[in-house]
């Protein structure tokens, strides 16, 4: 193509563009760039999801909740899922659940009452006391009975007014009652009788801790008899002699005490009579006993022997009988002459006569003195 050719045609694509703008070609600000796309895309997702939460909660919020399963058709509407499955220990109807006696509603679920546990267990503890101790009693003593029927613990029951006592209204003690013989009858022995009746009894090793302690100790002797004898007889003689010793011991030492008394009573009376006083020297022995012995002691016969025998071998003092008021009694005399206590006991008063001069003599300058010196002041 020639070159006055390719002008022409350019001045006509010219022209053609001047008279159609749309053609022209776009501006570069015209599309978002890509950071502004990412941040579009985000508040879409952003706004996308709190639809969707919204749409979901409202949806929760505004559906009523599933009704509960009647008891009686419980498996078959579960299994449809148009109900839920009635709580463990309610009773479930008209999609409403209402918890049996003893438990409580928290929730969607039934717990167990409190207040019912321990009426129950009062019940129970009371039962299984009655039961051991009337068992307790046979095996001390051999005479009631061990068996009960469950109308003889019930009538027992009303009877001793447990339900005042405890303070339970009549529907908490009829459950408690009810549930208290099913846990205690946990640890009890039965029996089915010819009548078909039930009877109850304490095991054996619970009534053992129900005993009274004296029987339990009767009992225990009666076990051990033949080796607790021998050990009795054992302590019993050990004691008779201890007290056989002490009782010699004893003796012994009265009788030395009631010596010396003795002979210094005679002493007394021997010097007394060797000076001015009057009297006779010698004291009859049954006398001076009735003097020096107590009235338990006179009892005695072999405490008084003993003096006695320890006056007879003593040497200071003669032993002769004599006719006193007519009666012959044995009378005691005691040897002043040639005794060595009295010569001590002269001899000990001499030196203290002398003693007493000596310090008279010693202590009679000392006023002087004490004259002189206050003359010279």
């Amino acid at each position: 193509m020639s070159a006055p050719a390719r002008k022409r045609r350019k001045s006509a694509e010219s022209a053609t563009s001047s008279q159609l703008p749309f053609l022209r070609e776009p501006s570069p600000g015209l599309f978002p760039s890509k950071a502004e796309l990412v941040k579009l895309l985000a508040v879409v997702a952003i706004a996308s999801s709190v639809a969707v939460i919204c749409n979901y909660a409202a949806t929760v919020l505004t559906r009523p909740p599933k009704p509960f399963c009647d008891s009686d058709e419980a498996d078959d509407l579960f299994s449809s899922g148009l109900c839920e499955p009635c709580p463990e220990n309610a009773v479930c109807s008209d999609g409403r659940f209402d918890c049996i006696h003893g438990y409580r509603k928290e929730g969607k679920v039934c717990v167990e009452d409190g207040e019912v546990n321990q009426a129950a267990k009062k019940i129970s503890d009371w039962v299984e006391s009655r039961l051991c101790e009337a068992y307790a009693h046979v095996m001390c003593d051999g005479l009631g009975m061990i068996w009960f029927q469950e109308t003889e613990i019930l009538k027992e029951l009303e009877e001793n007014k447990l339900k005042q006592h405890f303070g339970f209204n009549d529907e908490i003690f009829m459950y408690a009652r009810k549930r208290g013989l099913e846990n205690v009858q946990k640890s009890l022995d039965k029996r089915e009788t010819l009548e078909g009746l039930t009877e109850f009894k304490c095991p054996e090793r619970l009534a053992e801790k129900y005993k009274p302690l004296l029987c339990c100790v009767r009992q225990w002797i009666y076990r051990n008899v033949s080796f607790i004898l021998p050990i009795l007889a054992m302590l019993a003689g050990l004691v008779r002699i201890i007290l056989k010793v002490h009782q010699r011991w004893h003796r012994a030492s009265r009788v030395e005490q009631l010596y010396e008394q003795a002979c210094e009573i005679l002493e007394e009376n021997a010097l007394a009579i060797s000076g001015t006083e009057p009297g006779e020297p010698w004291v009859v022995a049954s006398q001076l006993r009735d003097h020096l012995l107590l009235p338990k002691e006179r009892k005695d016969p072999i405490l008084w022997r003993k003096v006695e025998e320890l006056i007879q071998e003593d040497s200071r003092v003669d032993q002769y009988p004599m006719l006193v008021k007519g009666e012959q009694r044995i009378v005691w005399e005691w040897q002043v002459k040639g005794s060595l206590s009295s010569r001590m006991r002269s001899k000990k008063a001499a030196s203290k006569t002398k003693l007493g001069d000596g310090e008279r003599k010693t202590l009679s300058p000392l006023p002087k003195l004490l004259a002189g010196k206050l003359l010279s002041c």
